[in-house]
């Protein structure tokens, strides 16, 4: 691409506009390369690296190993901590496993200086086409997504490419020269290194704009290594800038983000000298020389700091502590997090832990229902009637973001999802609403009338009410969970619940021809109470289809 070069210099001056409008554009280029890259492979590996985060992380050493793996694959730290941090709220992983994921995840993202290190700009416009060719022509969302990971690649090169040409008038500058020979002092190459990614907000463009200063001469081994470990501290702004707003569990893993970078660049400072040493043994030129150190930077600073896990997750648990939950920020959504918009099986994937949540105010709500309709006070009653603001509150954050969701690209089964998902949470809010508008005005309606609910009486809606309740927890577990079984073992509850509704019936026939006081209005409460309860299973029943695939529901 030597023809850009004419477009840098004129006969006796450097166009100083021109350099930076054209490194500016080759460093966009770079960064919507990563971009694409990024999202095309969480898009393709996603699913696949929640599952497998989820699982592989039962000690240090393996936490660290699938942090790194997931990272590298998805290239995208960021995403593996936001997943880890909605474990840890969830109970699915500990803080320690997820600090050791955290900082696994830092080893991954070397594979990304390793790719940029390599030589092969030229090729970087074939990559572009090609990718371009399958993810436009392309049949199935898989081929498509995997063809934007090589058009990814390719602007990643091609706008390499551009800034090293942009650079390159720069060797002949004496005042750049020394002031990137300047650089050589730690301090001040860890300053600008972290204070450039603090800006840009990545630490790849970092890694890419002094690899490319590499290349073409501009900087000394000692002072790109600087700058590598200054922009390790500049992406912990960024992390701790993402967490505003959040649980203290995002807040703590930011926190262990920040710590290990920061802690293991003052861990290398008096070390530059050595690290450059090792990474000029190893040779492969300047450029591969800067990302292995980068690699071992990361590599041993995870393992001495892993050795020592345990205590360093107990510090920031005591320096991040919990705070008193207000009542205005018990309603607030826990899981939903508009990074992962972009990934939409992540996305899902935490929109179903905030249903879950909402389930679980519903469940406590059904469980006091009919103890409080039966025979509670008016002020249990109004208590109970509350519960459903906090449940009509998450309701409209899941739905808010769902819509979100939908709006993104969406494969089949990925819509299939969205839809099961928005009918459950209807399906819950309308359960709360059963409860607060029928059942707390029938409850209102008892103390007004004087009506007293015998034993037998209660025995008989009591029993009914536990049947309502297995079918709820069975629908509960079939869509959180994804659990086909159980989705068709509350299907099946259909034969017992009718049966409970006729025996209830016959019960409430005899009590109508019995010689007591009330007895119609007493027949009408517990009939309706009877009745309310069958809605309650009606609507657990189609949350539970949810589960089951459209083509196999006929038979539910």
């Amino acid at each position: 691409m030597p023809s850009r070069l004419a477009l840098l210099q004129t006969t006796s001056d450097l166009d100083v506009a021109i350099l930076l409008m054209t490194l500016f554009g080759g460093l966009a280029l770079f960064l919507h390369g990563m971009d694409r890259m990024t999202e095309a492979l969480k898009a393709v590996a996603g699913d696949r690296m929640r599952s497998i985060l989820a699982k592989l992380t039962s000690n240090r050493l393996f936490a660290v190993g699938t942090g790194a793996g997931v990272t590298a694959v998805i290239q995208s730290s960021s995403v593996t901590s936001v997943l880890v941090v909605g474990f840890v709220t969830s109970g699915l992983m500990t803080l320690t496993q997820a600090a050791g994921v955290i900082m696994g995840a830092n080893i991954g993202t070397t594979v990304t200086a390793q790719i940029i290190a390599l030589d092969v700009t030229e090729y970087a416009l074939a990559l572009v086409a090609a990718g371009f060719g399958f993810s436009f022509f392309g049949r199935g969302d898989t081929i498509r997504s995997r063809g934007t990971v090589v058009m990814g690649l390719g602007l990643i090169f091609f706008g390499m490419a551009i800034m090293g040409d942009a650079m390159q008038p720069l060797r002949d500058e004496p005042a750049f020269r020394e002031a990137m020979v300047s650089l050589e002092s730690a301090w001040l190459g860890i300053l600008v290194g972290a204070g450039f990614t603090a800006v840009v907000q990545s630490s790849s463009a970092t890694t890419a704009l002094v690899i490319v200063l590499a290349g073409q001469g501009l900087i000394p081994l000692e002072a790109g290594i600087a700058l590598i470990l200054g922009a390790n501290i500049g992406t912990s702004v960024t992390a701790l800038l993402a967490t505003i707003g959040k649980p203290r569990d995002a807040l703590r893993a930011a926190a262990i983000h920040t710590g290990f970078n920061v802690g293991g660049v003052i861990l290398y400072l008096p070390l530059i000298g050595v690290l450059a040493a090792v990474v000029e043994s190893i040779g492969g030129g300047l450029a591969r020389e800067i990302a292995n150190a980068h690699t071992i930077f990361n590599v041993t600073v995870t393992l001495v700091f892993t050795a020592f896990l345990p205590a360093f997750v107990t510090f920031v648990e005591r320096l991040v502590k919990d705070r008193p939950e207000a009542e205005e920020e018990r309603i607030r959504a826990k899981y939903l997090d508009t990074e992962l918009l972009r990934t939409p099986p992540l996305a899902l994937d935490r929109a179903r832990l905030e249903l879950n949540r909402m389930a679980s105010r519903v469940r406590t709500m059904l469980e006091h229902s009919i103890p409080t309709i039966l025979g509670g006070t008016r002020s249990e009653l109004s208590d109970l009637e509350a519960m459903d603001d906090e449940i009509d509150a998450l309701h409209g954050h899941v739905i808010t973001y769902l819509g979100l969701i939908g709006r993104q690209s969406l494969t089949d089964e990925d819509s299939e999802e969205l839809v099961g998902l928005m009918e459950a949470t209807n399906n819950l809010e309308a359960i709360g609403d059963i409860i607060e508008t029928n059942l707390v005005t029938l409850g209102y309606g008892r103390i007004d009338e004087g009506l007293e609910v015998g034993a037998e009486t209660r025995d008989v809606i009591t029993e009914f009410h536990r049947a309502v309740q297995r079918a709820f927890d069975g629908a509960m577990i079939a869509v959180t969970q994804r659990n086909q079984q159980e989705a068709y073992r509350v299907s099946a509850m259909k034969d017992e619940i009718n049966s409970l509704e006729r025996a209830a019936a016959r019960h409430e026939a005899e009590r109508l021809v019995a010689p007591e006081p009330n007895r119609v209005e007493a027949y009408r409460f517990e009939v309706d109470v009877i009745n309310n309860l069958k809605r309650i299973y009606y609507f657990a029943k189609r949350t539970a289809r949810a589960a089951i695939p459209p083509t196999k529901r006929a038979t539910t």
